[in-house]
């Protein structure tokens, strides 16, 4: 290692590489710190954003309204099985016979009742269509936890971005400073041309990080802004912040992400569905009862009095009406095909049961694998910063060169963005593996 003791310009080396290094180390130790927010920036902590983005949400307000159609189409369907109340009049002029179109009579006033009492046919579709109820439920809760997963990976990789881009804006100036040193040490004689060429090359890649950062950062800022129903020139601060933990991958916990999870539960409420419809075709050879009446205020001219022997003005009937099935050939292939959608159901349920276990497993092990990840990261930046801090001790001693203690501060730079890639990789997992079991909607509580 080469020296210069003794000679005014080793002093001055010493002297302005450590005014150049000068901020470096602290970089390590508050490289957490955010950015100063610009005027008027709008704060959000993690929770505020996840559940503004989940209220301003176009894909949440639509999965929202889809459901609602599908509560009213449920409700059409079980009316059926409500009082039914009609009132008319079908009054006109009739010559002989008083026939009025399609085969009644001619009346001033008709009104009408109806209500199915026993149905299993009609009785399995407000089954079924309840179930399609149920599916726009839980695909507005899919809805909700996609909206959820996508804020909360912009909002912490923004985060992560910004923490990124202000180390490499540390760098920048300290790259500057040390290439226009190593420029007086070439023009002195102390240092060859490629040191030069070195340290240029170490500053133009400093710019393309800033350059690449920037790029994300207002890419994320303009989806966050976007996801959160904010002008696009509103500036946005953020902060780093942890994600609860999922919980090991146990029986107890594969148990609850199978039963919390929306795929499951969707696919079993197609089941249902079908069973229901299943049961319906087979209750279809079963008679169906309703309740009729009817109540009509007859005229005089339309020569009711001609053609019966007694006229009279007001009439009224009510009764039963009962449908009994002789033969019907729609019933056996209705049953049939009934069978083989509720046996294709089926089998959807436990295929997604198995996914839904088998994703669950996969998420917990990438979550594992980015634990240690993180770890390693951490370990890795603690001794770049213990490496650097004993080479400027050596290097302010004169026992180091700047090329040692460059190629230090420049390791230890890596180490912080590759840290931070960690950490934000370890979110990233934490958040899949929330959603695979049914937690995520916690970020929102």
């Amino acid at each position: 290692m080469r020296t210069h003791n003794g000679t005014s310009v080793a002093r001055i080396t010493h002297v302005m590489a450590a005014v150049a290094l000068a901020g470096l180390g602290a970089a390590g130790g508050v490289a957490w710190a955010q950015q100063q927010p610009a005027a008027q920036a709008q704060r959000l902590t993690l929770r505020q954003a996840v559940a503004q983005g989940v209220e301003r949400s176009r894909e949440v307000a639509l999965a929202r309204l889809r459901y609602e159609a599908a509560q009213r189409e449920a409700g059409l369907s079980r009316s059926q099985f409500l009082p039914n109340l009609y009132a008319g009049s079908g009054a006109a002029y009739s010559s002989g016979f008083p026939l009025a179109a399609g085969g009644g009579a001619p009346a001033l006033v008709s009104v009408t009742y109806n209500q199915a009492l026993f149905d299993p046919l009609a009785r399995s579709e407000v089954r079924a269509a309840e179930q399609r109820q149920e599916q726009l439920r839980l695909a507005l809760d899919v809805a909700r936890d996609a909206v959820i997963v996508r804020v909360a990976s912009a909002y912490l990789e923004l985060a992560k971005v910004r923490r990124s881009r202000e180390l490499v804006l540390r760098e920048r100036e300290s790259a500057a400073r040390i290439l226009a040193f190593t420029r007086q040490r070439a023009e002195a004689g102390l240092e060859l041309p490629i040191e030069v060429t070195r340290a240029q090359l170490t500053a133009a890649r400093i710019e393309q990080s800033i350059a690449r950062l920037e790029d994300r950062e207002d890419s994320l800022a303009e989806q966050l802004r976007n996801d959160l129903g904010i002008g696009p020139d509103q500036p946005l601060d953020v902060a780093a912040e942890d994600l609860p933990a999922a919980g090991e991958p146990d029986a107890g916990l594969l148990n609850q992400a199978v039963q919390n999870s929306l795929a499951v539960r969707q696919a079993a409420s197609e089941r249902e569905a079908m069973a229901a419809r299943l049961r319906g075709e087979r209750g279809s050879r079963w008679p169906t009862f309703s309740v009729t009446g009817q109540y009509n205020v007859l005229a005089k001219f339309n020569d009711y009095d001609v053609f019966f022997n007694k006229f009279q003005r007001n009439n009224f009937v009510a009764g039963v009406q009962i449908r009994i099935p002789i033969f019907a050939a729609r019933t056996s292939a209705g049953v049939a095909a009934a069978q083989a959608n509720l046996a294709a159901a089926e089998m959807a349920v436990e295929a997604k049961r198995s996914e839904v276990s088998l994703d669950v497993r996969h998420r917990a092990r990438q979550g594992r694998e980015t634990d240690t990840a993180r770890e390693v990261a951490r370990l890795e930046l603690e001794l770049a910063q213990q490496s650097l801090g004993v080479l400027q001790a050596q290097f302010n001693e004169g026992r180091a060169s700047l090329r040692d203690l460059e190629a230090a501060q420049l390791e230890q730079n890596d180490k912080w963005l590759a840290f931070l890639d960690a950490d934000f990789a370890r979110q990233q997992a934490q958040l899949e593996l929330m959603r695979a079991t049914g937690q995520v909607a916690q970020l929102v509580q």
